[in-house]
């Protein structure tokens, strides 16, 4: 298994110690520098050292110095007051690096070690409802950090957590009963915006009819007992939403394995029985509850959690529980990740504490929620349409398409429309996916297309033009980068090819990262810099017709340039483009 730089180093510094003090220490304190005036690493423990060792830091440093085996990885080491070891990496050793990269088909990345069972439940649209740009956040994120442990040898399940429960559907069934009975015994009746439509008005009646009202309560006890009609126009409604959830996800390229709140239904009933068996339920004006620790209500009360109500129903924090208890223990789940908005975190805390007070939560299982912020208007407001209504994933996507269609029309005249198609949905949809991975996730963003589909800044189209520069070496080189053997062919010397070659050999660490982390902006971050570095060296540098040795390995650092873009962004869940 390859030894990143940082152990490598610590390695080296620790024999120092035994070298130049006879005894070790704490693991040497190396970190990358903030400043590359000072090198690329620093080592500031000759100052922790300094009393324990009874000398000055400057001292200590240099027998540190003069004990150090490193001239295989660094330059001579430099001293800084008041007793700082900074390092800068050796050329050499920067061209060993990238070989290796080159040679592996995983850049060099191996697999974890201890690869663990993760589950990342993300997207959960409501049936009967269409995906709207609240929606996008869930779908991108978790499909991004899926994509990210799958590649570190984790085994993921992709859960889709969708609505397909509840008092809505003995509503809307009731309601399609009185306008529109073919939609509950016909597959293909409706179509989602019908349904949505449908679904509005059954609210209405809903709010205003209680004779409605009693009639969808008892449209809702026919299904929870398993009656045939009602179970078929329950399944006909979620297949003719499912089928337009399906176009969006393969416009996104995303896969999720459904396993919507109706799969849970089964043990609702165990975790109300385990939890009263276990003394944590409490009767508050007929329901059932959990009394929180560290929750309280206004009036500085423990706040209950409910998780059966006074009429005997279940709500979503039963089913969530329920979900916790089979992913443990069928899925034998050790990592359970959920990527909701950063509203629902009150809702994840209370159920993981539930969880864990009910001991189903060993400490080998980490529960953990991903929040992310609001996608806002250029008005700073939550986005929505001109007429006030959320904005539809669909059509969001779809205008990217259309405008990156538009642009490639006017550019690229002579082009098909296939080929204008093609390229408009991988930066359309690259650009959305990108705009909203770079940010901090935990942040609100504003979402603009004239940002995220500019060819200049931190965008999507900016970095996918610099992987189509590499291409287009090829091309005009008429160069098969696959033949490209780099034994003893990588030279550094140059400023912007040491540049390069140092953030390029930073990939794995940004890949371990983000699969520690789970804030895709880092990976994202790494990219756009990689693309300026990259883009310095094609500006400043000669790569075709300079002497054979040097086109040689310059013609490498731009093959590895590209396939670490190429991976990159694939885990980002973003497809590059041969010419654009």
């Amino acid at each position: 298994m390859a030894i990143s730089t940082t152990v490598l180093l610590q390695t080296r510094f620790t024999q120092a110690y035994l070298k130049a003090f006879g005894r070790s220490f704490a693991l040497p304190a190396i970190a990358p520098t903030k400043d590359p005036k000072f090198g690329d690493y620093q080592c500031n423990d000759a100052l922790g050292l300094a009393k324990v060792l009874q000398r000055s830091p400057l001292e200590i440093a240099a027998q540190i110095v003069a004990a150090l085996e490193i001239e295989d990885v660094c330059l001579t080491p430099a001293i800084a007051p008041p007793g700082f070891i900074n390092l800068t990496l050796n050329p050499s050793y920067l061209a060993q690096i990238l070989t290796g990269m080159h040679q592996s088909d995983r850049l060099g990345i191996d697999r974890v070690t201890e690869p663990q069972r993760v589950i990342v439940d993300f997207s959960s649209p409501n049936i009967a409802k269409e995906m709207h740009v609240g929606h996008l956040r869930s779908t991108i994120i978790g499909d991004c950090l899926a994509r990210v442990l799958e590649f570190q040898g984790h085994q993921v399940l992709r859960l889709n957590h969708v609505g397909d429960w509840g008092t809505q559907f003995g509503m809307l069934i009731t309601h399609l009963k009185q306008t529109y009975p073919q939609a509950l015994t016909q597959a293909d009746a409706l179509a989602l915006g019908d349904l949505v439509t449908l679904y509005r008005a059954a609210k209405q009646q809903f709010d205003q009819d209680p004779q409605f009202k009693e009639a969808a309560r008892l449209a809702v006890v026919d299904l929870q007992a398993g009656e045939p009609k009602a179970k078929l126009a329950w399944q006909l409604l979620c297949q003719q939403s499912r089928q337009e959830f399906q176009k969006i996800y393969d416009l996104l390229k995303v896969e999720l394995e459904e396993r919507g709140e109706s799969f849970y239904n089964p043990y609702l009933a165990e975790v109300v029985a385990e939890l009263e068996q276990l003394g944590l339920l409490v009767k508050n004006d007929g329901a059932l509850c959990v009394f929180l620790e560290g929750f309280t209500n206004k009036e500085g009360q423990p706040l209950p959690l409910i998780v059966q109500k006074s009429d005997g129903a279940y709500n979503y924090a039963t089913t969530d529980l329920a979900a916790i208890r089979y992913r443990i223990n069928q899925d034998q789940a050790q990592r359970i990740i959920y990527v909701t908005d950063m509203g629902q975190a009150d809702h994840f805390s209370q159920v993981f504490q539930v969880a864990r007070r009910a001991g189903w939560v060993p400490p080998t299982v980490e529960l953990i929620h991903v929040p992310f912020g609001l996608v806002q208007g250029e008005d700073g407001k939550k986005l929505k349409t001109r007429s006030g209504d959320t904005v539809k994933l669909q059509e969001l996507l779809d205008q990217a398409i259309a405008r990156v269609n538009q642009d490639l029309t006017i550019r690229l005249p002579e082009q098909t429309p296939e080929f204008r198609q093609q390229v408009a949905e991988a930066v359309g949809i690259g650009a959305v996916k990108y705009a909203d991975l770079s940010q901090n996730r935990s942040s609100n963003y504003i979402f603009s297309y004239d940002k995220m589909l500019a060819l200049q800044g931190n965008t999507a189209p900016y970095l996918m033009y610099a992987y189509v520069r590499v291409r287009g070496i090829s091309r005009k080189g008429n160069i098969d980068f696959s033949q490209l053997s780099t034994a003893d062919l990588i030279q550094i010397s140059e400023p912007a090819e040491i540049t390069l070659a140092k953030h390029l050999m930073q990939f794995s660490e940004a890949i371990e990262i983000l699969g520690r982390e789970l804030m895709p902006n880092r990976l994202c971050q790494y990219l756009f810099e990689l693309s300026q570095k990259f883009n310095q060296f094609y500006d400043r540098l000669p790569i075709l017709g300079t002497s054979s040795a040097v086109q040689s390995s310059r013609l490498c650092l731009c093959d590895l340039t590209a396939r670490v873009l190429q991976l990159g962004l694939h885990l980002l869940g973003i497809t590059v483009l041969e010419r654009m």
